[in-house]
């Protein structure tokens, strides 16, 4: 499991300890925890480190390249990608990791909830929701894949400062497609923190979105999408 982390010291640990019981019961399978520490100014890797996790450090914030750094430490056949603001589940590892046991699928996501309330973040998650589903397309919170289809498609793609797992996700079905495999998006769903609704609020989030899906080149510009890195 690699999570990349940013001055996350405040939800990190929850986060660990969601991987540590979710990898208890899978006894018979054993997993590794990874913690990229993204240039943080808190207690970030310390916690990680204490947590038991191994943390490996990437000066440059950015998601994608957190992400990467992560992986090219990782042992495992499976990658399993976790925000540190989400919480693990043991029957969705479970479920992700019988996926990838097989020869049908290649990666995925799952269903997204949120641990805030109201009507911006409900109708936002609905119209996720049936984008993911249709397009096959998974969120960052949670992303599954096979150690081959990572390297091959070359990771998350660094040229962005947002969307990466966009990006990837439709890297990973055109791999899929060569490989007779299958993007899936399970139906468990994983709680991720709604707290940019809380600190920036929904015009301002729908503001950025809209900006963004208007000048896609905008998301190359660390400055443009400073706005998804404050902490």
């Amino acid at each position: 499991v690699i999570i990349p982390a940013y001055n996350e010291e405040v939800l990190l640990p929850a986060t660990l300890a969601s991987v540590r019981e979710s990898m208890l019961a899978i006894p018979e399978l054993v997993g590794e925890t990874i913690v990229t520490d993204n240039n943080s100014s808190d207690r970030t890797a310390d916690i990680a480190t204490a947590a038991g996790a191994r943390v490996v450090y990437e000066e440059h914030q950015q998601i994608a390249r957190a992400r990467n750094a992560g992986a090219q430490i990782a042992r495992g056949r499976y990658f399993i990608f976790l925000d540190a603001d989400t919480l693990l589940n043991g029957p969705l590892l479970r479920a992700a990791l019988e996926a990838l046991q097989g020869d049908q699928c290649c990666g995925g996501g799952t269903i997204l909830r949120l641990d805030c309330a109201g009507l911006a973040p409900a109708i936002g998650l609905r119209l996720w929701g049936l984008i993911s589903k249709l397009r096959r397309w998974a969120a960052g919170s949670f992303v599954f894949c096979r150690r081959e289809a990572f390297t091959d498609i070359g990771g998350f793609e660094q040229s962005v400062y947002v969307s990466e797992e966009i990006h990837f996700s439709i890297a990973l079905n055109d791999w899929g497609r060569t490989h007779q495999q299958r993007v899936r998006i399970l139906d468990i769903p994983i709680v991720s923190s709604g707290r940019k609704f809380e600190w920036f609020g929904t015009w301002q989030l729908l503001r950025q979105a809209l900006r963004l899906g208007l000048k896609p080149s905008a998301m190359r510009s660390r400055g443009d999408c400073e706005l998804w890195y404050r902490r």
